[in-house]
């Protein structure tokens, strides 16, 4: 559960734009179609969602969404907003676009948040956790997150794409109400949370990869949360465990979760029988 951070702050000034879109396919439309034209659609819709086009997203993932909120899910990323948004307008202009039903969407950028430990932080919270300055164990862990969290933020800002084929993304605030108004509690005590919320998630590691971008003045939540896991089992458990972490059981809402599996423009048009057969 992050929150907002000042990118002058964080020592970063590059983010990404960030846009999850959903759509459901009008069937009854696509079948007044003739054969030729569902042909084009189908062919222009595949080249719009190539994520090796010349006009794609510096990041473009597709996916077949479960249950009934969508037929399909795009995960796009670029430093510049327009160029996603040309990803959409692109699908709506073509032959398929009038059978296109926008079903939701979330727009955010990626950030690094506030409670990423600075390297001096890391070696404070070592001390607090036992570690003495002139020992080697903290001399080699500082050395060592020194060394890792440039990688980090990098990572944070401009993501690489994990290859697992399960996702799960969802919307959240924190909550602003009497006895439990996170933007109230100090900061040492947000950061007390958020660690604890960090370590819950770091026993998925090699499972679960998550990224939260941020919605705050962009959209109607705050953040967007977006996890990949080699199993969808793990995305049931990783939400499950987080949720009894002090961070989340006393101050997060969250909005609708949407599940999906990613593939392929094709296949996703074979698996929503989409010109299958013509």
């Amino acid at each position: 559960m992050p929150d907002h951070a000042d990118p002058q702050e964080s020592g970063s000034s590059t983010a990404w734009h960030c846009s999850h879109l959903y759509y459901r396919f009008d069937r009854a439309w696509l079948q007044q179609m003739p054969v030729e034209e569902r042909a084009v659609g189908r062919h222009q819709l595949i080249r719009a969602l190539d994520p090796t086009g010349p006009d794609a997203s510096i990041r473009m993932q597709v996916s077949i969404v479960s249950g009934h909120k969508a037929d399909f899910g795009l995960m796009l990323m670029d430093p510049d907003p327009l160029k996603i948004d040309a990803v959409h307008q692109r699908l709506l202009a073509g032959p398929f676009g009038p059978a296109l039903q926008a079903t939701y969407s979330f727009v955010s950028m990626t950030e690094v948040s506030e409670y990423v430990p600075t390297v001096e932080q890391y070696g404070q919270r070592l001390i607090r956790e036992g570690e003495t300055e002139d020992s080697p164990t903290y001399r080699a862990k500082l050395k060592a997150y020194a060394g890792r969290l440039p990688a980090m933020n990098r990572q944070r800002l401009t993501p690489d794409f994990p290859d697992y084929p399960a996702t799960c993304f969802y919307p959240m605030n924190k909550r602003r109400r009497v006895g439990a108004n996170w933007f109230t509690e100090p900061l040492s005590l947000r950061n007390q949370m958020m660690a604890e919320h960090a370590r819950s998630g770091m026993e998925f590691a090699g499972r679960v990869s998550q990224l939260i971008t941020v919605g705050v003045g962009l959209d109607d939540w705050e953040w967007g949360v977006t996890l990949w896991a080699i199993d969808p089992q793990f995305l049931k458990d990783i939400v499950y465990r987080m949720r009894f972490d002090k961070a989340s059981a006393k101050y997060a809402e969250f909005g609708p979760f949407y599940t999906s599996y990613i593939v392929d423009a094709p296949s996703m048009l074979e698996h929503c029988r989409i010109g299958v057969g013509d």
